[in-house]
């Protein structure tokens, strides 16, 4: 059975890498990443420079970029600075970081002018900012719901619709969604992630269809449980009945960032050219296997989300 690839816990670029796919596959490329500055979307963005790739990472966490001056002054205090930093000293390609919350346009709109104003072109869109949770769907807030919905959906629409208009429509180009498998058989406590991650699969099918007249690219990649992120620590819930779930499924263990990446990266890459409207599920079969905790449920019976 084949070996995971290195990857490190936290966001900190792989400290060796070796190449399983050509070097130069993604050559001067320029790649747009939402939620790019942590998680799965850093190391996407890390494995896509390792392949020659230029990047953009937008994040609602990232402070705004005014100058090229401004961002060489405050890169060493401010967290989305560092993560570009980390992202060019590790791989020698540029790294620009932007502020961009996806449920408002015009911000997205003035981000993409400012990346095209750098680059002068944008190839690939990652769709990877997300907001998610724990909660029964009796105790879950109308708000909380809404707002899962426009982060994860409505987000997905506005940077694509958005970076349609602006480059893609009249230089083709690739989009790749990520999403989850919540939504396939229904989890516990996941309603609002799952039903927003399922609008964004069937939003894929819809966008491959109408957009691959001009040469677009459109498909999804559904991780699993991914060790060394955000997402494992607030939703795995107690290493033990994590551990015990983990071992039911087919692959019998973790998924880490640096094999999402290395999905992501065939998806968006020349290998892929005839691949569109496809849900890649990138999870080691456990979406098969892994148990409800329906039991679980009681202990979430006085908690609601108030977002």
């Amino acid at each position: 059975m084949a070996q995971p690839p290195p990857d490190v816990e936290g966001d900190d670029c792989l400290p060796a890498y070796r190449h399983l796919f050509c070097p130069d596959l993604l050559r001067d490329k320029v790649a747009f990443i939402t939620g790019g500055g942590s998680g799965i979307g850093f190391r996407i963005a890390e494995i896509f420079m390792r392949h020659g790739c230029h990047t953009v990472i937008a994040s609602r966490s990232l402070p705004r970029v005014l100058t090229a001056e401004a961002a060489g002054l405050l890169s060493a205090s401010l967290p989305g600075f560092q993560a570009a930093r980390k992202l060019a000293g590790a791989t020698g390609r540029r790294c620009l970081p932007l502020s961009m919350d996806v449920r408002a346009p015009p911000a997205i709109v003035a981000a993409v002018d400012q990346a095209l104003k750098e680059f002068g072109r944008i190839d690939i869109l990652i769709n990877c900012a997300a907001g998610n949770f724990l909660c029964p769907a009796g105790a879950l807030s109308f708000n909380a719901f809404k707002t899962v919905m426009d982060i994860d959906t409505s987000g997905t629409f506005n940077v694509s619709r958005v970076l349609y208009e602006k480059f893609f429509r009249d230089h083709g180009g690739v989009i790749v969604n990520i999403t989850a498998t919540l939504g396939n058989r229904g989890q516990a406590l996941q309603v609002h992630a799952g039903s927003a991650k399922a609008a964004v699969d069937a939003m894929t099918r819809h966008l491959a269809v109408e957009w691959g007249p001009q040469n677009i690219r459109v498909n999804s990649l559904a991780p699993g449980p991914i060790s060394g992120t955000e997402g494992l620590r607030r939703l795995g819930g107690p290493q033990a009945s994590l551990s015990t779930r983990v071992t039911a499924s087919p692959l019998q263990r973790l998924g880490n960032k640096t094999e999402i990446a290395h999905s992501v990266l065939y998806l968006a890459s020349p290998l892929a050219s005839y691949v569109t409207g496809a849900v890649l599920v990138a999870d080691g079969g456990a979406w098969l296997t892994f148990p409800n905790d329906v039991k679980g449920l009681a202990d979430f019976a006085s908690f609601s989300a108030k977002l």
